[in-house]
């Protein structure tokens, strides 16, 4: 049989690894602050660019698809080489992969900070990134596929199944959660409203994590665990199970975030029923990576590579035991909007994709620079460091949640909430957000532990860009199954069959659920007393979702007794959210966590002034406040509310269907005017309001400066959006 010659490229794989430390430290430096922002509000005080609203989607969008997406794109570059025998097709595919990446990355790093924002969980990004993410995706899905055509290995490898579904729900998930209409070069509206936008975002969400944190993750735990214990997988049959039962039952399970909300009642339970199921082929893949250890266990306690990975399964094996647990309805009742949620996504996020990464790390770097790693006690001392940063992170943070769950529904005999003020849970849990911060300190001193490691080894080593191997050319076969051959064998060798079956599987679930939600108007029953926003209410909605006050304000009111009597204020009206509520939202602003208290009935509960000095100072009006200030919004040039996008903003909101007509458009700017100079007459009933609005006045003109008149300012259009909030829902309203 004659051989053939030819050279993996591991400078692609380098890149790629590169790319994950610089991120890993950046993403999670950002998140460091984060954490220490809820112990000093006003850390950046009166900076926009460092606001918690602002950084937290950096965040996470920098941890996620920064330092997670780039280790993917390595373990895949080097893995997919290597099992289809075959360089991969395109060198310059590649390469705009990785600089394509990278240049998201760092578009994502501009504009989050400057409040450019969907505000949509894990798809922020606006409208021109969102196409050119999916312009590279498709490179990286042509380069993948193109290289599996032309492999000199004729069966794909159980890591290539996971590839292969990876690519293609991934591309389905972000289209169609980021259809979206534009009014500018950076700012659209959601194509979707309200519960429908929800569904979308949380179909997309749940299995954003599912098909780009969990399924290319499983496929390199099937090559490197092998690889690193020197042992076969456990079980084949196993691994065809895990396969197709995962990426089949996952896609259905996104309406668990929306549990108790206003979606339809027939899609939470199918969300239900799909998250409970979904433990037994996540459980699957787990046992089929720890039992693939069998008799290499002595390898663990020398071997940090093992190390991380064994302890990255068992956290993955956490994160889907606990994912099914939170979407029993009884148990998501206590858990959602509370800090248990947040210690559930860090343990897979720090344990399962963290710990995965520096295992690949820490095993290529040594291959790709034919050296050994510099130093195994620093590797093993970043392990523990990392294990107990995991630990210490994500315990406090369950005993929050708990804390939160137990203070937010407790009764007096006589009726009142024995916690009616919610700052007295906020102030409780504070030493459990010091517990995090160390926490994620310990994870972040491993990390820089790891960069210190990698650079040493790497100057002992000598690169090797282009690796020379061989391998038997590929011959013809027929392309029907043979008499001895089982389906799954024949489908393995059939790399187009494979993809289509694919597509088939994940397709079936996001159709089922979303399309008779949104073709099927039942499922969002209208009320005819909720109206479009006002112009200027318009307006602060987009300065609500540019300061990312959805982080830590949900909008949406479940049906608990609790819930209802702590979050309505109204003394013979109290209601829970209604899905008819929405109708005019795009996008939903639902939230995910309540650092602060649910905003959906908030309008008239306080004054224009209350609202004013709220944000001015949240401390001279909730004393312990964790709430950071927002100074830009009320003086200074940023303060000026820029109205010139206002009509475009209607009449995108038009075609969406919201029923503005041509003259709500055309008296748009005298329509702002009036609300601005009533809520400024509001303002000037306090007197300190007066004398300080005054005094800065006179300051202006003496000094030359452009003053600002309160009606045009910021502050005055996020107050007319706060207090238009829940105000629709009439006595009798259904």
């Amino acid at each position: 049989m004659e051989m053939q010659q030819f050279h993996y490229d591991n400078k692609i794989v380098t890149k790629f690894i590169y790319a994950t430390i610089v991120f890993g430290v950046v993403g999670m430096l950002v998140g460091l602050l984060l954490a220490f922002m809820f112990l000093f509000p006003n850390l950046t005080d009166g900076i926009s660019w460092l606001s918690f609203g602002r950084l937290r989607p950096l965040h996470t969008n920098a941890v996620i698809f920064a330092f997670v997406g780039n280790a993917m794109f390595a373990g895949i570059y080097y893995s997919l080489q290597r099992l289809l025998k075959a360089r991969m097709a395109s060198d310059l595919l590649s390469n705009i992969n990785f600089w394509g990446w990278q240049l998201i990355i760092v578009a994502a790093a501009i504009t989050l900070p400057l409040g450019i924002t969907t505000s949509k969980e894990y798809a922020e990004l606006e409208w021109p990134i969102d196409i050119a993410i999916a312009l590279i995706w498709v490179v990286f899905g042509v380069n993948m596929i193109w290289t599996i055509l032309k492999r000199r290995q004729r069966h794909l490898y159980v890591a290539i199944w996971f590839y292969i579904a990876t690519f293609v729900t991934v591309a389905v998930l972000h289209i169609f959660n980021s259809l979206e209409l534009p009014v500018s070069a950076l700012k659209s509206y959601s194509v979707y409203a309200g519960v429908q936008d929800a569904l979308v975002q949380w179909w997309y969400g749940h299995n954003a994590v599912a098909f780009f944190l969990t399924t290319p993750f499983l496929g390199i735990m099937y090559y490197f665990v092998p690889k690193a214990a020197n042992r076969p997988v456990y079980s084949y049959r196993l691994s065809i199970v895990h396969f197709w039962s995962l990426i089949f039952i996952y896609i259905w399970a996104g309406p668990h975030h929306l549990l108790y909300t206003a979606l339809p009642e027939w899609a939470q339970n199918l969300g239900v029923v799909f998250s409970v199921m979904l433990l037994m082929p996540s459980w699957g893949g787990m046992i089929n990576g720890l039992l693939t250890l069998r008799g290499a266990w002595d390898k663990v306690r020398t071997d940090p590579v093992l190390k991380f990975m064994v302890v990255a399964i068992t956290g993955y094996g956490m994160a889907t035991f606990e994912g099914p647990t939170l979407s029993l309805k009884n148990v998501n009742a206590i858990a959602h909007f509370t800090d248990w949620i947040i210690a559930h996504v860090h343990v897979g996020a720090l344990a399962w994709n963290g710990f995965m990464a520096f295992g690949i790390i820490y095993y290529l770097i040594p291959r790709l620079f034919k050296t050994k790693l510099f130093s195994l006690g620093l590797a093993n001392l970043h392990f523990w460091l990392g294990t107990l940063g995991i630990i210490i992170y994500a315990l406090p943070m369950y005993v929050a949640g708990f804390t939160q769950a137990s203070m937010w529904k407790q009764f007096n005999p006589d009726g009142t909430l024995v916690y009616g003020n919610f700052l007295e849970t906020v102030t409780e849990i504070i030493p459990m957000y010091w517990m995090r911060a160390i926490g994620g300190t310990l994870y972040i001193i491993g990390l820089l532990i790891l960069v210190y490691n990698i650079i040493a080894t790497i100057k002992s080593g000598s690169k090797v860009e282009d690796e020379l191997a061989e391998a038997p050319a590929l011959e013809r076969v027929t392309k029907r199954r043979t008499a001895n051959e089982g389906w799954h064998t024949w489908l393995e060798r059939r790399p187009v069959q494979l993809t289509l079956l694919a597509t088939i599987a994940i397709l079936i679930g996001g159709i089922i659920q979303i399309v008779p939600t949104i073709m099927v108007k039942s499922n969002i029953p209208t009320i005819a007393s909720v109206k479009p926003y006002t112009p200027l209410e318009l307006e602060g909605r987009d300065i609500y979702i540019r300061e990312g006050c959805v982080g830590c304000h949900s909008q949406m009111i479940r049906p608990f007794r609790s819930e209802v009597e702590r979050y309505d204020w109204r003394a013979n009206n109290k209601q829970y959210s209604k899905a008819g509520e929405y109708v005019y939202d795009h996008p939903f602003l639902w939230g995910s966590k309540r650092t602060g208290p649910d905003l959906h009935r908030l309008g008239g509960k306080y004054s224009d002034n209350w609202h004013f000095n709220h944000m001015y100072d949240p401390q001279s009006t909730s004393s312990g406040s964790i709430m950071p200030r927002y100074p830009w919004l009320i003086t200074g040039p940023s303060s000026k509310l820029d109205k010139s996008q206002t009509e475009a903003k209607m009449r995108t909101m038009v075609s969406l269907g919201v029923p503005y007509s041509d003259e709500d458009i055309t008296n748009a700017q005298q329509s702002m005017l009036e609300q601005g100079t009533k809520i400024e007459e509001n303002l000037y009933n306090d007197p300190d309001f007066a004398k300080n609005y005054e005094a800065n006045k006179q300051y202006a003109v003496e000094n030359g400066q452009e003053f600002v008149e309160m009606k045009n300012r910021e502050i005055v259009a996020l107050i007319a959006y706060l207090q238009r909030l829940g105000t629709d829902i009439h006595e009798g309203t259904e």
